[in-house]
C-alpha cells in the first residue's frame, strides 16, 4: 500500500516529513510530491517540484522567473493531478493527503479531484473551517482543520497531523466489511419537494434488481451525478429534478454549471428527463437574496433556505436549454412533463402554482426537442405514485433494449 503526500517542501519539509514517518511506521509506503516552487525542498521528494511544473506544462525556472503566485498554484496543481493520477493507474496511489495553507490546498484537492470517487482523500488545512466548496467540489475530499497553522512542529501540530496521517493509514489498509453486487446503477435526482417521486421510482427500480444512487439537486449533487456518468459509474439516469439550470440561468445558489444534462447524453447511456422543481431558484436566508429580485415571488422554505418563483419567460428559456441538452444525446432519452405540476408546492391550492409559467415550459421543450428524443406526457404532478412508475418503467425498457438490464 502507498499514500501520497502532496505539499510544498521548500517551506513545510519538517510537518511533511513528520506525517510521512507516522505513515510509514504503520507499514505503508509514502510518496512525496514536491509542489514548492520558491526554494529548495528541505526533505528528499519522490517527485520533484521540477517534474510536477512540467507536467503542468511549463518548467519550475519559467515559474520562478514570473514570481505568478496565482499562475504557480494552478500549473503545480495541473501538474500533480497528471502524477497522481498516472500513479494511480499504475497501482502506487491507494490515498492521498495534502497539509498547507491556502496555496497548497489549492494544489493538493486539484489533484485529489483527478481521483476515482472512493480513493481515500484527506486534507489538513487552515482553510477548512470556512467555505470548503472550491476545494471539495463534487468529490469525496474529507478536510481536517488544522487549527494552528502548519508552520513548525508542536504539541498541537504533531496531534493534528498524526491524526490525519493515522486516518489514511486506516483507510487505505481496511476493507470494508461490506457485501457489493454487481448490479446495474442507476443514478437520480431528488430535492425535498421531488421526493415522493423519487422514492416510488427507486423502490420501483430496485425491484427490479437495479442499484440506485440518489443524488440531492444542490448543485454539487447534480456535479457529483455528471461525474459518475463520465466515470462509468452510473449506467443509466433518471433525472427528475432538473432544477439546477434554474438556478444556473436566474443566479441562484444551487447551479450545477452550464454542463449539467452533458454527461449522460454525451455517453449514450439511457435517460428519462424530467423538469423537477424547475419552478424555484433557490437562495439562502431572505435577506441574502440580490436586490435585482425585489418584488419577485418567495417562498422561505426555512431560515436559511428562500425560494424564488420561475417566470414564465425563464421557464420558456430553460425550456429551450434542456431541449437542446436533450436533443445532443447518443443513447436512448425521453422526457417525462407532469402537467399538473413540476413540484410539491406548484400543484393547485400550493404557494408557487402558476399554469401559465409552467405552459411555458412545456411549450418550449414541445417546440424545441427533436423527434429522436420520446416525448411523454401525464395529466398528474410530479409526485404522482403513476408518474413516478411510468418514468422508471421507460428507463427500465430502455436498459433491456440496450442490454444493461439486471
Amino acid at each position: 500500500m502507498s499514500v501520497v503526500i502532496v505539499g510544498t517542501l521548500d517551506t513545510k519539509g519538517e510537518e511533511i516529513g513528520f506525517a510521512r514517518d507516522v505513515i510509514e511506521a504503520q507499514g505503508v509506503d509514502v510518496h512525496l510530491i514536491d509542489v514548492g516552487v520558491m526554494g529548495e525542498p528541505e526533505i528528499e521528494p519522490d517527485t520533484t517540484a521540477a517534474e510536477v511544473a512540467e507536467a503542468g506544462g511549463t518548467s519550475l525556472d519559467a515559474l520562478r522567473e514570473e514570481g505568478d503566485r496565482g499562475k504557480a498554484i494552478e500549473v503545480m496543481g495541473e501538474g500533480a493531478a497528471a502524477i497522481a493520477s498516472r500513479l494511480h493507474d499504475e497501482g502506487e496511489l491507494h490515498g492521498i493527503l495534502g497539509l498547507g495553507g491556502s496555496g497548497n490546498t489549492s494544489v493538493a484537492t486539484t489533484a485529489m479531484r483527478a481521483l476515482p470517487v472512493g480513493v481515500p482523500k484527506f486534507m489538513v488545512s487552515t482553510m477548512a473551517s470556512g467555505d470548503t466548496e472550491p476545494y471539495v467540489g463534487a468529490h469525496d475530499i474529507a478536510m481536517m482543520y488544522s487549527v494552528a497553522d502548519i508552520e513548525g512542529l508542536n504539541q498541537l501540530s504533531r496531534t493534528v497531523i498524526s491524526n490525519a496521517a493515522l486516518a489514511v493509514v486506516g483507510m487505505v489498509t481496511n476493507e470494508p466489511d461490506i457485501e457489493v453486487e454487481d448490479r446495474p446503477t442507476i443514478g437520480l435526482t431528488m430535492f425535498g419537494v421531488t421526493t415522493p417521486c423519487v422514492q416510488e421510482a427507486r423502490a420501483w427500480l430496485e425491484d427490479q434488481g437495479y442499484e440506485t444512487i440518489v443524488f440531492h439537486a444542490t448543485g454539487t449533487g447534480g456535479r457529483a451525478m455528471e461525474r459518475l456518468v463520465d466515470e462509468g459509474v452510473i449506467d443509466g439516469v433518471l433525472d427528475v429534478t432538473t432544477t439546477e439550470w434554474a438556478d444556473e440561468l436566474v443566479g441562484g445558489v444551487l447551479s450545477a454549471g452550464p454542463e449539467r444534462l452533458d454527461a449522460a447524453a454525451e455517453a449514450g447511456i439511457p435517460q428519462v428527463v424530467s423538469t423537477g422543481a424547475l419552478d424555484m431558484v433557490n437562495f439562502g436566508p431572505k435577506d441574502s437574496v440580490p436586490a435585482e429580485f425585489d418584488g419577485r415571488h418567495f417562498h422561505v422554505h426555512n431560515p436559511q433556505v428562500t425560494l424564488m418563483r420561475t417566470t414564465a419567460e425563464e421557464n420558456a428559456e430553460l425550456g429551450r436549454i434542456i431541449a437542446e441538452k436533450l436533443n445532443a444525446a447518443t443513447g436512448p432519452t425521453a422526457l417525462a412533463l407532469p402537467l399538473k405540476g413540476v413540484s410539491m408546492l406548484d400543484v393547485e391550492g400550493e404557494d408557487f402554482h402558476d399554469p401559465e409559467a409552467d405552459a411555458a415550459l412545456f411549450d418550449a421543450l414541445r417546440e424545441n426537442i427533436d423527434d429522436g428524443v420520446e416525448l411523454i406526457e401525464a395529466d398528474t404532478d410530479i409526485n404522482d405514485e403513476s408518474f413516478a412508475r411510468t418514468m422508471a418503467q421507460k428507463l427500465d425498457e430502455y436498459m433491456r433494449a440496450a442490454g444493461r438490464a439486471p
